[in-house]
């Protein structure tokens, strides 16, 4: 699977949304090699979009498109300033990946001190974490840059999540998760998220 991340500050809500259905209507049905995404604003005015596709070819078909070059054209008044791409090949999936059904959705950004430790302890902790947080829908683990990762997590609900969140703070197993970051986590709430 390949990810690609799009985010930026939004300055027309109206306007991105506008564009987002034009997508949808116009653009998805010929995706090659599209399998879906997640995106959303949250309160800040922080947009971010999270694409899968099957592979990075078949992102880079879809971007060579004239039309979705005008379409993007169009898009870019939505922001202010300029818009990150951020592009991932390493990419896990928890509890077999996203969730439409999702009706809260959590991005956490941050660095890892050894993407290799992060990644097996969190493939070791999907079982028990699957049975201690039912608000968890599924999720997925983009990697990119220097040992950098951005994180979806699928909600059932943003009360559901905070409920979940406050017993996993009580655990002594979060400490131990805290010491594999390295610096701070950015965290951007889409609680109206969009899925396609």
């Amino acid at each position: 699977m390949f990810v690609q991340i799009m985010q930026g500050k939004v300055k027309d809500a109206d306007l991105l949304d506008k564009q987002m259905d034009a997508w949808s209507r116009d653009f998805k049905p010929h995706a090659t090699g599209f399998l879906g995404s997640t995106s959303g604003i949250d309160d800040n005015g922080n947009f971010i979009a999270i694409a899968r596709f099957e592979s990075e070819e078949a992102a880079r078909k879809n971007s060579d498109r004239p039309e979705q070059g005008e379409w993007w054209e169009a898009m870019t008044s939505a922001f202010d300033g300029d818009v990150e791409f951020i592009d991932s090949t390493e990419v896990d999936a928890m509890f077999g990946g996203g969730s439409d059904s999702a009706g809260f959705v959590q991005i956490m950004q941050g660095r890892a001190v050894d993407p290799t430790v992060m990644r097996g302890t969190a493939e070791q902790m999907e079982k028990e974490l699957q049975k201690a947080r039912p608000d968890i829908l599924g999720g997925l683990v983009a990697w990119h840059g220097d040992r950098e990762f951005t994180q979806a997590i699928y909600f059932v609900s943003e009360q559901a999540a905070r409920k979940g969140e406050q017993e996993m703070t009580d655990d002594p197993t979060a400490s131990e998760w805290d010491t594999m970051l390295d610096g701070e986590i950015t965290f951007i709430d889409l609680r109206e998220p969009r899925f396609d």
